[in-house]
């Protein structure tokens, strides 16, 4: 028998911390945590897992359950659409009972033999944590460059494999992004350097294969800004992105000159967002220049780059938003968005041509995928929507025709996508807006009220949650459960000004958004306040600690996952991680109106002696994006005020960081625990 203590929460000291700023004063008694080497810290954070284990007991065999049905929905012996880029066909491949993936190539046809690049499961033999990223095969085709982490911080380390020796080179490069772009010699690297407390991305290097002095080629030394390096898709230019969340800026070296300095594509104007590519001696621009707040595309030659020099080829809409480009020799295909909807657009350079991609859905996704290959007719884009499983359709721009090269499978025997219902719903907001929400749900479901459903959103960086399928979702739907995506403010699903006006001092819109939606829900019998339920993680645990302040009484039951919660303390400390890239997202609250309104909403300064709704938290010990102690407190803080019995729960994860445990199947464990906890408070356990 479990110690019985343990039913009893922990507790945490109160060390009364005073902050200060613009004349205004606020007493934070956990500020204490804010120390990952504290053992008292550690002590609390593993007595609030033991507590949650210990509450959660009853569930250990229907988390089980779960698990086995989440994984045995998911092909195990899986791979990759294969895709050439050089004169070889690579492929990433998952085997049965193994957790990480294998990454192999072959040559010129795929009847070649497989030559292994990397078995990532033996990699990550004894490892608590195990990501490789950024793999970057020489020009040659002789040597790979790649990345390592093993705390889940975000911290890569760069090595370099000789693909003829199958040796590791003596090159070993750390703090690092993972990423690194190969010069046209085949011995040169350029990579990005982070910051070791910080974690900003802010220099560039160029490294040469078997020497130990790197050579630093740029440095920002703006705090708001990071920066990273590429390649061009045409392969001729090592690329330095310099970005914030309002400005852009490049520079190019041709990468058959690696010794050379690089050249500054046009000087960043503040506002001035833009991206390029590179076809056949210009540039192609998308960029939000002469006010196209939803972008426009613009060219330039690669002689004369700067901004005086760009003209316009596809112009400005005030109902489209372009997202990306894609160029073929003799094709470009344009990503747009109309109404929330995603739309490829295929022109012909000589004009002869210019249609959409048909999709008759009412609500979907779709996206360009794998596009490595300048000379082809052959477009390659992805399909998915909340009740069809992805597909990899191979599209021949020339001819029309299709064929799908790969669709998900979902095991099981089960599912039937027959069973499924989708629609999009529109909540009015407060201030009149339309608010979009892409719904699911089994058929033959009542609007009686009494679903159990579970509202989604993010909400942040105008970043948008698509329409999209996933087999861990249908845990939940064939329970009875409604799922639903609320597509709120401070996204992009309805264009760019739909993220201007989610956030810095419109920020509270987006949480407005969502309950406007939630009260939408109740009103059309979907659900009710006793069966309703929210999740969200990071910037998207913002909107659940503003919620569950503002509407408590809405919501039976919360999942915040690595929440953003601290705000106003966490952007006035400029030594935590991405701080002051965030300023033009959230403000400054080393301005007093930023500060006052960042205060206004902020979860943790607006805990009151109330009822909240039943609470499951995450945290990342080693979370680089939300600091652990973030949730922490948090919890503490609830734990302290609240005036309800509900329940409130921390779990974290003490080997990860912000996206949770590396492993295939191990991060299911996870989404067990958080699904028990919505079916327990429903009644549900089998």
């Amino acid at each position: 028998m479990a110690n019985s203590s343990l039913r009893i929460p922990p507790i945490a000291k109160k060390v009364p911390k005073k902050l200060e700023k613009h004349g205004d004063e606020r007493i934070d008694n956990y500020f204490w945590m804010n120390n990952r080497e504290d053992e008292e810290v550690i002590n609390h954070l593993i007595a609030e897992n033991a507590y949650c284990d210990e509450m959660m007991a009853h569930t250990k065999g229907f988390q089980n359950d779960l698990f086995e049905e989440m994984k045995g929905r998911i092909k195990e012996d899986d791979s990759s659409v294969p895709y050439k880029y050089n004169g070889y066909w690579y492929i990433t491949k998952f085997e049965k009972g193994k957790d990480y993936p294998i990454y192999t190539r072959k040559k010129e046809t795929l009847e070649a033999d497989e030559e292994l690049l990397f078995d990532c499961n033996v990699m990550a033999k004894g490892e608590a944590y195990f990501k490789l990223v950024g793999i970057s095969i020489s020009p040659d085709n002789t040597k790979v460059s790649f990345g390592l982490d093993l705390t889940g911080r975000r911290n890569y380390t760069i090595y370099v494999k000789d693909l003829i020796t199958d040796k590791l080179e003596s090159d070993k490069i750390e703090y690092t992004t993972g990423s690194s772009s190969w010069a046209n010699d085949n011995h040169t690297l350029f990579y990005t350097k982070k910051d070791e407390q910080t974690l900003r991305s802010y220099q560039i290097y160029r490294h040469k294969l078997g020497q130990d002095e790197d050579e630093l080629v740029f440095e920002e030394t703006d705090d708001t800004f990071g920066v990273a390096v590429y390649k061009s898709k045409s392969r001729k230019y090592i690329i330095i992105a310099c970005y914030s969340t309002l400005t852009n800026e490049y520079h190019i070296l041709n990468a058959d000159t690696p010794d050379e300095a690089f050249k500054n594509f046009s000087p960043r104007v503040r506002g001035l967002e833009y991206s390029i590519a590179h076809y056949n001696g210009d540039f192609y621009v998308m960029t939000n220049k002469d006010k196209a707040v939803n972008f426009k595309l613009m060219k330039t030659s690669e002689a004369n780059t700067n901004i005086s020099n760009w003209v316009d080829v596809i112009a400005h809409r005030e109902d489209t938003l372009i997202e990306n480009i894609d160029i073929f020799k003799d094709y470009l295909v344009v990503s747009e968005r109309t109404n929330g909807l995603n739309l490829i657009r295929i022109m012909q350079w000589d004009g002869s041509e210019d249609y959409y991609l048909p999709f008759d859905s009412e609500t979907y996704t779709s996206y360009t995928s794998t596009n490595v290959d300048f000379d082809t007719e052959i477009l390659r884009y992805g399909y998915n929507s909340m009740t069809t499983p992805a597909s990899v359709i191979e599209y021949n721009m020339r001819t029309k025709a299709q064929k799908i090269l790969k669709e998900q499978e979902v095991l099981g025997g089960k599912f039937d996508k027959k069973n499924y219902t989708e629609e999009r719903l529109w909540a009015t907001a407060e201030d009149g807006t339309k608010i979009p929400m892409s719904v699911v749900y089994r058929k033959g479901l009542k609007k009686d009220g009494k679903n159990p459903l579970l509202q989604y959103s993010y909400g942040s960086y105008g970043s948008t949650v698509d329409p999209y399928f996933s087999t861990i979702r249908l845990t939940l739907l064939d329970r009875g459960f409604i799922y639903v995506i609320a597509h709120i403010r401070g996204g992009e699903y309805l264009g760019r000004n739909w993220y201007e006006h989610g956030k810095l001092l419109k920020k509270k819109n987006t949480f407005t958004d969502f309950i406007a939606c939630s009260k939408y829900l109740i009103q059309q019998g979907y659900t009710s306040p006793e069966h309703l339920y929210a999740m969200g993680g990071s910037a998207g645990g913002l909107l659940m600690g503003a919620i569950i302040n503002e509407a408590p009484k809405l919501y039976n039951g919360i999942i915040a996952a690595v929440p953003f919660v601290d705000v106003v303390t966490t952007m006035l400390d400029d030594s935590i991680p991405l701080t002051t890239g965030e300023y033009d997202e959230w403000g400054n609250p080393n301005e007093k109106d930023y500060y006052n309104y960042m205060k206004s909403y902020s979860p943790y300064d607006n805990i009151e002696a109330k009822n909240y709704p039943n609470l499951f938290v995450t945290a990342g010990l080693h979370d680089s994006q939300v600091q652990y102690w973030e949730p922490a407190k948090w919890v503490a803080k609830l734990r302290e005020l609240k005036t309800d019995a509900n329940k409130l729960f921390l779990k974290t994860n003490m080997d990860a960081g912000h996206g949770g445990a590396s492993g295939r199947f191990e991060s299911l464990r996870e989404d067990a625990e958080e699904f028990t906890f919505l079916l327990d408070l429903e009644g549900i356990s089998s």
